[in-house]
């Protein structure tokens, strides 16, 4: 989901900021992206799954068409803090790239990117973060799993967040439940520990990519 999301929501705020100027692209690319900020997540869900059922027919649940499902969640929050990040960047930047005769898309990459980056990198780990306890996408896409697999197309997924819904759904043992259920907290300090990892690794990034401050 991150590796479709990130791209595509990058490339849509630098197209809103930079390029699109309150056109009527850009008026028409602002609304559907609100439109997609509100929707609840199983709608994404069944989207995914209605488009994959278009395309490979109506069994086809794997872990792309979850990946699918969560980045229409994802898209929206990209957008929306990328393009935030990018128009705080100071227009004195760009015009001093400019002035120099460095062309647009490359003082987009050179010097508003690497000034926003530390932003970016926030708003992309928000993403994350938003998704990465979703349930209800993941079980109307690639479904519940009690294996491992590593193959994305094809055959059903296992997940942390239906993995957590699962054990206390059905215990393991239903004379005994605490087994299911301190199983079901370990996934869920896991998740935590996942998004932990992220913002950190966040921070890193920033810290690496960031403009360097001279004296």
């Amino acid at each position: 989901s991150t590796i479709i999301s990130v791209p595509v929501g990058m490339l849509t705020a630098i197209y809103l900021v930079e390029y699109g100027k309150n056109g009527p692209l850009a008026r028409a690319i602002t609304f559907f992206v609100d439109v997609m900020t509100g929707i609840p997540s199983i709608v994404a869900g069944l989207f995914a799954t209605a488009l994959f059922a278009v395309l490979f027919g109506p069994t086809a649940r794997m872990g792309i068409v979850a990946a699918v499902a969560l980045s229409v969640l994802m898209i929206p929050t990209v957008v929306r803090s990328t393009e935030e990040m990018l128009k705080i960047v100071p227009n004195e930047l760009r015009e001093a790239a400019y002035a120099l005769g460095v062309r647009k898309w490359r003082t987009v990459v050179k010097v508003v990117i690497p000034t926003a980056i530390s932003g970016i990198a926030s708003g992309v780990t928000l993403a994350i973060a938003r998704v990465i306890g979703e349930t209800a996408p993941i079980l109307v896409t690639a479904g519940l799993a009690n294996n491992i697999n590593v193959n994305v197309f094809a055959n059903w997924m296992a997940t942390l967040p239906t993995y957590i819904y699962y054990q206390i759904l059905a215990p393991t043992s239903p004379t005994n439940v605490d087994p299911s259920i301190q199983r079901a907290w370990a996934a869920a300090l896991l998740l935590i520990v996942m998004v932990m990892v992220l913002n950190l690794g966040a921070r890193l990034v920033a810290g690496l990519f960031a403009p360097k401050k001279g004296r």
